[in-house]
Order: structure tokens, then sequence, then C-alpha cells
């Protein structure tokens, strides 16, 4: 155990640490702990003070509903009050996993879980140490990202540290997630998929077992988290680049070639692939995967945006990755994370 301020960090490989946690949850407190997708900031689903906890510490609006998560699928069935046989067979294949599903809720978990909705969300982590701190907490926990709300997910302690400081009780250190990207969340009516978030689980995948369609983008409010159309977001503008690296490349020399000594802005590169910069144009280059492999840049986005983000720059430029399996995912995390649409409209205000 390391105490940094009032927070104190166990180390979950620690044989009471789980204990410590799981008996902190029973207490009504609410710990930060490690699943395979990131670090998740959790409390009593029943306890409506320590979720309206979650809410403070995170400064998470009301409105934006949480992930219940369980240690089994009897667990779940009974946060549910309808269940249609395609949904057993969800949790049958992907579970445990980061398949999140939603179907309409009992009428014993609060409101204040679901934001109001008729719903729940539930999932069951895949993460060893998550799965016994609630299986020892004997509740389902409910946990959206252990991080200030609509900022970068963390998939390490030290970002949760970093960004919630004092805030939860303990944090749980199970190492950096392994996947680094939120579970994809499923709303199930009848035998149809309604695809609230991509993730951790492709389309393709969930395609084997029923219809899918992305839900629309006109909701008023949203169904799930990550729903916003903002989020996920740095401290530094970001900008999600549209067209070919080698094009953004000529522009960006054009532009300096006309600006005076030191009026250059700093500039950093989020790469799928290896970065190219023959002409010194980044301060930074990052790359998220050099074989351009899916999963290994969907397990390093969210470090290396926090990497970047920390550098000082003025400006992060993200190149697109294909939209299959996990990049689906992995492109709706940039693209929320995007504040700059026009790259050379923001460089020309620049002063």
């Amino acid at each position: 155990m390391r105490d940094s301020a009032n927070t104190r960090i166990l180390d979950a490989g620690e044989a009471s640490a789980i204990e410590q946690a799981a008996a902190k949850i029973r207490e009504g407190g609410v710990v930060a702990f490690p699943t395979e997708t990131v670090y998740g900031l959790g409390a009593d689903t029943f306890n409506k003070e320590a979720v309206c906890r979650i809410y403070e510490i995170k400064k998470r609006p009301s409105f934006d509903p949480l992930i219940v998560h369980v240690c089994s699928p009897d667990e779940a069935i009974r946060l549910w009050c309808e269940i249609p046989s395609v949904a057993l067979t969800l949790m049958k294949k992907f579970w445990p996993g980061p398949l999140t599903l939603v179907l309409p809720k009992n009428p014993s978990v609060p409101d204040l879980v679901t934001a109001g909705l008729g719903t729940v969300a539930v999932r069951m982590p895949k993460n060893p140490v998550a799965l016994e701190l609630i299986r020892k907490s004997g509740t389902p926990i409910a946990a959206p990202s252990a991080n200030r709300f609509g900022g970068v997910s963390p998939t390490t302690a030290q970002a949760v540290y970093e960004d919630l400081k004092d805030g939860p009780d303990f944090i749980l250190d199970g190492g950096p997630a392994v996947i680094g990207l939120e579970s994809t969340v499923l709303k199930i009516e009848k035998n149809l998929g309604v695809l609230l978030r991509p993730g951790g689980v492709a389309v393709e995948e969930l395609e084997n077992f029923l219809r899918v369609r992305t839900a629309s983008r006109s909701a008023k409010m949203p169904e799930s988290p990550g729903q916003l159309k903002s989020h996920y977001a740095t401290q530094t503008p970001l900008c999600l680049l549209d067209r070919p690296l080698g094009h953004t490349l000529d522009e960006l020399e054009k532009f300096r070639g006309g600006r005076p000594a030191g009026r250059y802005p700093r500039i950093g590169l989020l790469s799928f692939g290896s970065p190219t910069d023959p002409d010194g144009l980044f301060h930074a280059a990052e790359e998220l995967s050099a074989k351009k492999s899916l999963r290994e840049a969907a397990a390093k986005l969210f470090q290396v945006m926090r990497k970047l983000d920390k550098m000082g720059l003025d400006l992060i430029l993200a190149t697109p990755v294909p939209e299959r399996g996990i990049g689906l995912a992995i492109m709706d995390r940039l693209r929320k994370a995007s504040s700059i649409n026009n790259l050379m409209g923001f460089l020309s205000g620049w002063k």
C-alpha cells in the first residue's frame, strides 16, 4: 500500500488489498478498480449516498447513466425484469468480457444509477481483480470510468490518481488495462440490438447472433455512457484528420514557410503506423501501432493521448484508423475528443 494524500493506493497483488477495498464498498465507500477495459470508479449499486459520491467525485451530470458490474450472469439477471433469449446467448458467448447489455430494469435498481431510465446497463468484467472485488463486496458495483467527466479515460492507477486525487477512498492498482477502451454497450429490443457505444467487442462479432443497428444521434438524453457528442477530451485541442497525412504535411510546410521565425505552433502527432515527419513539423510524435494492429492501437490510445496532453503542446493531430473491428471504437473516441474541425482555419487564427 502507498499513501497519496488522503487516497490510499492498494497493490491488488497484496493478500489483503481486495478485501480492504471490498470492505470499503460494503461500508458505503467509493473505490477505483481495474477492469480489462479501463479503470472504474465503483460503489454499491443499492447505496444511493455512495452512488451520489461517484457523481460528485467525477463532476458527472446526473442525466448520464452508470454501468453496473456483476460477478456472475445470475447476479445480472436479478437486475433486469425482462430477458430475451438472445441476451442469454450473448452473455454465454461474451461474458466475462467487454460487452454491456441494456435491458428493462428491476424496480429495485435505484433511478440514480440509471439516470431515471427504465433500463439498466450491466456487464461482467473479465479482469480477475474486478471479479473478486465484486464477489467479496457482496453486491453489484455501479461504476463509470475513474476520471473527471468528459476527459480521457484512465488505463492505470496512476492516471486515476492524477485525475481524481483524494476523491476515492481507495485506488486498487491491478496494473495497466489490457483492452484500453470501454466496453461495447448494446441495448436489446426484442431480437434487435441497438449499438449505444462501440467498444471492446466488435459489431461484426455481435452480428453473428442478431441484427444490430446504430442508435440515433438525435437522442436528447444519453441511454449509455459515452453517447454525448463531446467526450474523451484532452486539455490540448485535438484535430482528427480527414485526409491522408501526406497532404496535411504539405499544408503545414506551406503554413510554416509563411510565418515569422518562432511563430509556428507546437504540434504533436498521434499516428496509426510509424510517424512520418521528414521536415520536423511536429514537436512530438507518438505511434499507436507501428505494425498497424487495431488491438494494439486500442490498448495504447488513451495512454498516448494523456502523454501528448502533458507536453504543453498547442495542438494534437490524430491520423484515422480503419473503421472495422475495434477500429470503430477507436474512431468513435477520436471523433468525440476532436475539438478542431478545420485545421487550416484553426492555424490561420494562430498568433
